[in-house]
């Protein structure tokens, strides 16, 4: 199997390395578009735009599988690439649905970027999970570029989330929910800051059960050989996967 990945940027090689863990022999071709990165703070038109450009580049790789390994892509363009493309398409969505039927004493708080929350398709997960209004929604776009500019230093990055997450009263939430794919890089520091009872959640470990599930119902068996990893970095082919390895031993 030959599947592609692809994110804003490097966010989605979280979701990559559980990937790696579930189908370690199959073929992957990542592709992060860290140019125009981040996506969560631009325009929806300008950044669908990015989208379908790099999604055509990977279908001409003649991948048979897609994994949108971006929360903010997905709830953009989804709907219509698989409308485009006749190959499976997985989308990435936060783990709201399972936060809320989790602990349903408690209220959940949902981390995205700006444009991941704004969209449609966030909005009606919400409406239909969430018949007791106890979703709250914060955006902390400062994680993305933080993890774009490979910045991990606990003194630059711990003061911040402490400033976003202050204002909220814990006692009352039972978890918070990672709906960006670059913000479980900085899980630890989450949960240095919440309190023990609040559970850290996010959607990587589904997304890649739905991948093996999809394999599974087109009767596509699980490689054998060698895995093979091509890495695309702003458009450009990652020779050594340097770039790659390096955020991959962040997890």
């Amino acid at each position: 199997m030959k599947i592609g990945f692809f994110d804003s940027g490097i966010g989605g090689i979280t979701v990559l390395s559980e990937a790696l863990k579930m189908l370690p022999n199959e073929e992957y071709i990542y592709y992060a578009d860290s140019m125009n990165a981040p996506y969560g703070i631009k325009p929806k038109e300008v950044v669908k735009k990015y989208i379908y450009n790099v999604v055509e580049f990977l279908v001409s790789e003649d991948i048979d599988v897609l994994v949108i390994a971006c929360n903010t892509a997905t709830s953009i363009a989804v709907k219509e690439l698989r409308k485009i493309y006749d190959i499976p398409i997985i989308g990435m969505e936060p783990a709201v649905k399972y936060a809320v039927e989790h602990d349903k004493d408690m209220r959940v708080l949902v981390t995205a970027t700006d444009l991941t929350l704004k969209e449609e398709k966030y909005q009606k997960l919400v409406e239909r999970v969430d018949n007791e209004s106890r979703v709250d929604s914060l955006a902390l776009p400062k994680l993305v570029e933080y993890a774009e500019n490979f910045i991990f230093e606990k003194e630059e990055v711990v003061p911040y989330l402490r400033k976003q997450l202050e204002p909220f009263d814990w006692s009352k939430y039972g978890s918070v929910v990672l709906g960006c794919t670059h913000f479980p890089y900085y899980k630890e520091y989450f949960r240095e800051i919440l309190p023990g009872h609040v559970e850290i959640l996010d959607g990587n470990v589904g997304t890649i059960r739905h991948l093996k599930d999809i394999l599974d119902k087109n009767n596509r068996s699980y490689g054998s050989g060698d895995r093979k990893m091509t890495f695309y970095y702003s458009g450009i082919k990652d020779e050594d996967n340097s770039i790659l390895k390096k955020y991959l031993n962040k997890l």
